[in-house]
């Protein structure tokens, strides 16, 4: 499968399967901001015990890598950072999915997470403050600018209409106010 949005095999799956997700990462940040290059998606996923045989179902080995049963439980079961590996064999695009687990973050995010039609496919984006609060901490354990750029990128598609103040508490509560200082920086 080739496409604009390769992502999209991952995703109608999940539909499908009716399991509560939302793409994060790269990819939502594209959604609000603007195009670069990556070469797989994160996906935060609430997975449920009985889920997990379906999910292993919906991703068969002669398509896809997906993980052993014993190891999606084995993530699935992580109160925290639970995270597996789904890879499409033609394509070779990767899917990064992390468990929410008993994350708070990751509940809000899913709670608030936005809908969108992508090429007449339904996908669930990760809400901005949540990607833009996630890009913040990874930045804080990485370094990597790669996350400045996209939280810049993204301040400009969200435009000044947005509401910021959500974002502003979820930094203050994240004790991320040096990171969001540096995002600023690097937007100017």
């Amino acid at each position: 499968m080739q496409s604009r949005e390769p992502y999209l095999i991952f995703t109608q799956k999940l539909n499908e399967l009716g399991i509560r997700y939302m793409v994060s990462g790269s990819m939502a940040a594209m959604y609000y901001g603007e195009p670069r290059f990556t070469n797989d998606v994160d996906i935060i996923v609430f997975l449920r015990r009985e889920d997990s045989r379906r999910l292993l179902d919906a991703f068969p080995d002669e398509k896809f890598y997906c993980p052993p049963l014993d190891v999606i439980e084995s993530e699935r079961s992580r109160d925290q950072r639970g995270h597996f590996n789904l890879i499409h064999h033609e394509s070779g695009f990767k899917a990064d999915i992390y468990l929410s687990g008993r994350d708070d973050l990751h509940a809000w995010g899913i709670a608030h997470a936005v809908t969108a039609d992508i090429n007449g496919k339904t996908v669930v984006f990760a809400p901005p403050e949540y990607v833009i609060v996630r890009k913040m901490q990874f930045f804080r354990e990485g370094g990597s600018g790669k996350h400045l750029r996209d939280i810049s990128r993204m301040m400009i598609g969200l435009g000044d209409a947005w509401n910021r103040q959500p974002l502003l508490e979820m930094i203050q509560e994240q004790r991320l106010q040096e990171e969001w200082s540096k995002a600023l920086k690097y937007a100017d």
